[in-house]
């Protein structure tokens, strides 16, 4: 992509922008170094990296990339024999610590949220768990050191603080002495050269002997190292030099496990970098409240509520405009400072954007091209230097456009044809629009020319347009208006300063009649646009009264249905109240009648006992069922023997076997057989179109598969009793159901209730086989039953 252009539309703070998200430095420079792409399909995978890195901040937040240092150096250092330092050793530590948290991230939610792309980078980080581990054993947080890093060191360094508290207590003792403290001038213990020493008054100085180390300013105080220490500090000096050679031996160990994984630790760091420049445009797109746009390669532009991104989005105009489909060029008229410049920098910006993998600060739905090049020829690029003035500074850039430009090119063009006189200018940038629309690019220019105007009328593929401009205000509202084109309205806002009318009157007479005829068709276009609109809004607005309204009532009716069935309910559940009690107090009577009839010989009949027993089952209102609404579908042919029906009480499916008068047939329902309306019956399937005399008796069970069985039974709770009966119905309704495995969950506790289902399983003629369940299907607290 030419530099020119990304300078031109201020592409450069777009990367400032990004390059502030990125977290590492690695990602800084990724994100420095980005530039547009004119490659479909590589365009599309760096946007679907930025739309799984905004799933993945959306659902998780924004993983950190804290520990992560840009360890190339370290690395390249040890790989060709240098001891690497703590500091650096450290920071390879806390980067691959960081790398295998980053990894574990993405992968924990790529299995509840695929996220392809993020999830192939992330998983060719390398576990170096191993350097990671023999790393932290030797080195602290603090970069020192650590005395866990060998036996060795951690005996020189008892020997050391050993031989450091023996010569402070020795010195201690001494300053302690009312003879040597007035000797001193402060009575403490200090170090210089790595040798403890004691600040002496000059004067002193024979007393001590031993070694001057130092003194201060003024040569009043000397810093002397005792004679009787001075054996201990040499054998302190000894135990110090052993230290550092340990830690030198540590060190180079470190380093040469470093170099081993080189390889891979220098692949890690740009795999980091890669990641970190990805969530970097994420969390930009959050900023610009961006969005994911779709891409093509046939010249289609479609930006809807486009912003500009380096305006606010308080004071932004978005944008609508299309290119591409029905038109490949716009030329665009209006008033100055109406936002004409701003409109191609949106457009170009934009493009730019996409073809980055960036998201784009428009409405989604919106569309955008991947071009070969992009050119532009805006603003006064006048130069003093160069002796050339600002319409040959313009041509000279128009000349290099149409020398590089292809039908893959998109071309911005501002103010076209100014500065040199109107009617040759007008006609040079007729010729320049006509080359390039016949060549077949893309093209937005924005003018003053009135002839471009007529240009745009006469021409295929070319539309007129214009930025609105508020006659009442006298001020631009920055809005694109596509098919409409600018007037000048210089009269209108003449008139409105308060310029005679008289002046007004004699400037349009000087106006050709033509020029007026356009004026007037451009004023009748804008006037029909804004009823049209006015229009639009009203319309709009009653939609969304409609839809206010009907979801309304919709929610009103619900309510209403509710109450009426809850009061249905409770009528329903008061008269099997009702019931019950007088149901009880009639057994209590026969009761009464029947140990009468013992004790006094009476001859009650006990089949006229049943008989009033069953009248009073009778009198108990039934609970209305909730029926599932269906939807109205075509009369199917009458139900009749063989046919496979599905009966709505039950949610069953089965087969007719027989009618039984006009109004009910008998289903066979697996193994059970039943008499049931034809009311609730659907037809499902035909029986075979051979005529048969007589419907023969269903001799075996037909085991259909209905997907309402669960393969899982749950006992916990249950008495043994209780668990026998639920897993003897379970077994059958998954074996009429023809599921091939079962899971009966009956807890670990005291073993009670799994020795009695397998006991029952051990001898049920369905059961295969059974066991306890494996790792991850609940172990000894589920039984696994296979069916025959």
């Amino acid at each position: 992509m030419d530099t020119k252009i990304l300078h031109t539309l201020e592409y450069r703070k777009i990367l400032n922008t990004l390059i502030g998200f990125a977290q590492t430095s690695m990602g800084k420079k990724k994100a420095e170094q980005l530039e547009p792409n004119s490659d479909l399909e590589e365009v599309k995978r760096l946007l679907q990296q930025t739309d799984e890195a905004f799933t993945f901040e959306r659902l998780k937040g924004s993983p950190s990339f804290g520990g992560i240092v840009d360890i190339t150096a370290s690395v390249k250092r040890a790989e060709i024999g240098g001891t690497l330092n703590p500091n650096e050793l450290l920071g390879i530590s806390t980067t691959t610590h960081a790398a295998r948290r980053l990894k574990r991230q993405i992968a924990t939610l790529h299995e509840d949220e695929p996220m392809e792309s993020l999830f192939y980078i992330s998983d060719q980080l390398s576990e170096q768990k191993e350097l990671e581990d023999a790393i932290r054993i030797c080195i602290d947080d603090n970069a020192e050191v650590a005395d866990s890093a060998s036996v060795t060191l951690a005996q020189i360094r008892r020997e050391l603080r050993g031989g450091e508290a023996r010569i402070r207590e020795k010195l201690d003792s001494m300053i302690r002495s009312s003879t040597v403290s007035k000797m001193l001038q402060d009575q403490l213990i200090t170090i210089r050269g790595d040798r403890f020493v004691i600040p002496v008054k000059a004067e002193y100085r024979s007393y001590f002997g031993g070694i001057v180390h130092d003194q201060s300013g003024s040569g009043a105080t000397l810093f002397i190292e005792p004679e009787s220490i001075v054996a201990m500090n040499n054998k302190l000096r000894e135990t110090r030099i052993r230290e550092e050679r340990e830690i030198e031996i540590i060190l180079q160990k470190l380093t040469a496990h470093v170099s081993e994984q080189g390889e891979w630790l220098l692949y890690d760091v740009d795999l980091l970098a890669s990641l970190d420049f990805i969530f970097a445009k994420a969390r930009l797109a959050r900023e610009l409240k961006a969005t994911l746009p779709r891409m093509n390669d046939r010249g289609f532009l479609k930006l809807k509520k486009g912003r500009h991104p380096l305006i606010p989005i308080e004071h932004v105009v978005p944008i609508d405009v299309e290119l591409g489909n029905d038109y490949t060029s716009i030329i665009v008229t209006g008033p100055n400072t109406g936002g004409k410049t701003v409109t191609l920098k949106t457009i170009g910006l934009l493009s730019l954007m996409a073809m980055s993998g960036l998201f784009v600060p428009a409405e989604d739905g919106s569309q955008l091209c991947v071009f070969d090049a992009i050119y532009a020829d805006i603003g006064d690029e006048q130069s003093i230097e160069q002796n050339l003035s600002t319409f040959s500074s313009h041509m000279t850039n128009i000349i290099r456009i149409l020398k590089n430009m292809t039908p893959k090119s998109l071309i911005l063009l501002d103010e076209l044809g100014a500065g040199t006189d109107p009617a040759e200018g007008s006609a040079l940038a007729i010729s320049m629009l006509e080359h390039m629309h016949q060549t077949g690019c893309r093209m937005v220019a924005t003018t003053h020319y009135s002839e471009l105007k007529a240009y745009a009328y006469e021409r295929k593929g070319v539309i007129n347009a214009s930025m609105e401009f508020d006659i009442n205000t006298l001020s631009p509202t920055y809005r694109l208006l596509v098919g409409v084109p600018g007037r000048s309205n210089a009269f209108a806002i003449a008139e409105r300063l308060g310029l005679p009318g008289y002046i007004l009157d004699y400037a349009r007479g000087e106006v050709k009649e033509e020029d007026q005829r356009i004026e007037h068709m451009i004023a009748s276009l804008e006037e029909n646009r804004l009823t049209a609109e006015q229009e639009r809004q009203k319309a709009e607005t009653l939609r969304q009264d409609m839809e206010k309204l009907r979801s309304r009532h919709q929610a009103e009716l619900e309510k209403l249905e509710q109450q009426r069935d809850r009061r249905i309910e409770k009528a329903e559940e008061d008269a099997r109240s009702i019931v019950d009690k007088a149901r009880a107090e009639a057994e209590k009577i026969i009761a009464d009648l029947r140990q009468l009839a013992l004790e006094e010989g009476a001859s009650v009949k006990e089949h006229k006992l049943i008989a009033a027993r069953k009248q009073l089952d009778e009198a108990e209102p039934e609970k209305r069922k909730k029926t599932v609404k269906k939807t109205a579908a075509p009369k199917a042919r009458a139900i009749g023997p063989g046919d496979e029906v599905l009966v709505y009480s039950l949610n069953q499916k089965g087969h007719v076997v027989e009618m039984a008068g006009n109004k009910d047939a008998v289903v066979q329902l697996g193994i059970m057989k039943m008499k049931v309306s034809l009311d609730d019956l659907e037809l499902q399937q035909t029986a075979p179109a051979a005529k048969q005399p007589k419907q023969k008796p269903v001799t075996g069970m037909k085991r259909t598969r209905d997907d309402n069985v669960k393969s899982e039974l749950d006992l916990r709770g249950a008495n043994l009793e209780e668990a026998l009966m639920e897993a003897d119905r379970f077994i059958d309704e998954a074996f009429l159901a023809n599921l091939g495995q079962v899971y009966i969950i009956h807890g670990k506790g005291t073993g009670i209730l799994r020795t009695g289902i397998q006991d029952y399983l051990r001898k049920h003629k369905h059961i295969k086989s059974y066991r306890l369940g494996n790792y991850g299907e609940g172990g000894n607290g589920v039984t696994v039953a296979e069916l025959e």
